[in-house]
């Protein structure tokens, strides 16, 4: 006979935690009532040993994480079977032998085993990090103690599904440009490597003297058939130099605060982490999750150190009895940091370090005769310096600029005026996602228009660069 662990209140309103033998649930609560008890909950105490055996069949090997359409569906389904009426319980079991194998299931079931032990779903939940975050457990936390679970859910789908469209929106739109240049730098590459050394060899041949331009594209051409690994190497050891200086504090808020600033592209990332954050703490504080606590966890959800330490300035500020939007103006500012300034000048720098990587390699071979190898030095140095210099100027120029502009601040000012502040964090997050959607399809169409001009002066430069010696090697025969 099955051990029923319940909770429950007397007559005088104490609360009462006891065990009792039942064949099922229904004769429990029957046995508890009679008692003089008013059943709040009650679950199947199980036991330990078969729990573990079970875990021990069903578990398997999982790798990699649980992708956020799967936590999307997986919310969006428990809230439709608790609108329903369902115990949690068995909402769970349904939705995790739905599940195929993975993270996800496992995490399921150990839920599950949770909270036939005795604990509550945001318990249960906090025990699995990795698949559910701390946002999601305090949410859960937060409508369990209201008694408005099923409210909560659904409001939990909405965000994480609105969260994930609008990720998506931004990497379909970054799909057509990256094919586009792949192509492109393929169709360079085979240029490069078969159809101009074709031309040097009957240049020789010929023992023509050649202008400055054919010089360059032979010296580039030589350089991707020699070191062609270079031009892979280079940018994953910058990747791995910008994730290992991120490994530090300082290090990971210079860059953070370079990236939301650089051109074209510091916009849309500076938009999305607004819209983002915006969502997050209307969310949390729509659910009744303590201001504090959802600052805290905003903050960590936030993914970018300015924004890290704007909120905990704020949350500082709230504990001195301050109000949100002072704070929220006051420390948006971006500042000055060392290390957001190297990180302007290298971004600066990088084309001057690629044209000096090729001057290197052509050094010592026939095209260091002319002064091909000198010239291309000489401006390479010049590339570096310069733009290095000038990125760190414009660098200098965004410190006073603000990462949380007058329409958030105001916004939330008027929403703790009259109470409504997770109303207008909704609002703000609504305005910010548009325009995220706005510069992405922007960017989308200007990509057109660039790459097509791209082309035609990469292979405009070719097709002169290689018909100036013909014209002279036809004009001299006739």
């Amino acid at each position: 006979m099955p051990v029923y662990q319940f909770e429950a209140m007397d007559a005088a309103g104490q609360e009462i935690r006891d065990e009792i033998d039942a064949a099922n649930e229904e004769e429990a609560q029957t046995t508890i009532r009679q008692m003089g008890y008013f059943v709040t909950k009650i679950s199947v105490k199980k036991q330990a040993t078969a729990a573990a055996g079970q875990a021990g069949q069903k578990r398997g090997f999982a790798i990699g994480k649980v992708k956020t359409k799967h936590i999307c569906a997986f919310t969006r389904q428990l809230s439709i079977l608790q609108d329903a009426g369902l115990p949690i319980l068995r909402s769970l079991k349904i939705l995790e032998n739905n599940q195929k194998g993975g993270k996800l299931k496992f995490a399921l079931m150990d839920v599950c085993e949770e909270i036939e032990g005795g604990a509550t779903l945001s318990e249960a939940m906090a025990k699995s990090p990795k698949v559910f975050s701390r946002l999601y457990v305090n949410m859960i936390k937060a409508g369990e103690a209201g008694g408005a679970l099923e409210t909560i859910l659904q409001r939990l789908a909405d965000f994480l599904e609105r969260a994930e469209s609008l990720k998506r929106k931004v990497k379909g739109a970054l799909i057509y440009p990256v094919i586009v240049v792949t192509v492109a730098a393929a169709i360079l590459t085979f240029i490069m490597l078969f159809i101009v050394p074709t031309f040097e060899t009957m240049f020789e041949e010929f023992g023509l003297t050649l202008p400055t331009p054919t010089l360059l594209l032979i010296a580039m051409s030589n350089y991707i058939s020699g070191y062609w690994f270079l031009l892979i190497a280079m940018p994953i050891c910058l990747l791995i130099l910008v994730k290992l200086m991120r490994k530090f504090r300082h290090g990971r808020m210079g860059f953070d605060m370079f990236i939301i600033k650089v051109p074209i592209f510091g916009g849309l990332i500076e938009k999305n982490i607004l819209a983002r954050t915006t969502r997050t703490l209307g969310t949390l504080i729509s659910s009744g999750v303590p201001i504090l606590e959802a600052i805290n966890i905003t903050r960590e959800t936030s993914g970018n150190g300015m924004f890290e330490r704007m909120f905990t300035r704020v949350n500082e500020s709230i504990r001195e009895g301050e109000v949100i939007s002072k704070p929220l103006r006051e420390y948006s500012v971006l500042g000055f940091h060392p290390m957001a300034l190297v990180f302007w000048a290298l971004f600066g720098a990088f084309p001057g370090c690629i044209l000096m990587s090729i001057a290197l390699t052509a050094k010592g071979t026939k095209l260091d005769s002319g002064g091909m190898v000198q010239t291309l030095t000489m401006l390479a140095t010049q590339g570096i310096v310069g733009g290095g210099v000038l990125a760190a100027l414009w660098g200098v120029t965004k410190v006073k600029s603000r990462v949380v502009d007058d329409l958030v601040v105001n916004m939330v000012d008027v929403g703790e005026e009259t109470g409504e502040l997770d109303t207008m964090l909704y609002k703000v997050a609504d305005t910010y996602d548009e325009e995220v959607r706005t510069m992405t399809d922007g960017l989308t169409a200007l990509m057109e228009p660039l790459m097509i001009v791209f082309l035609g002066l990469a292979v405009g430069f070719i097709v002169i660069s290689l018909f100036m010696p013909l014209v002279s090697l036809i004009s001299g025969l006739t």
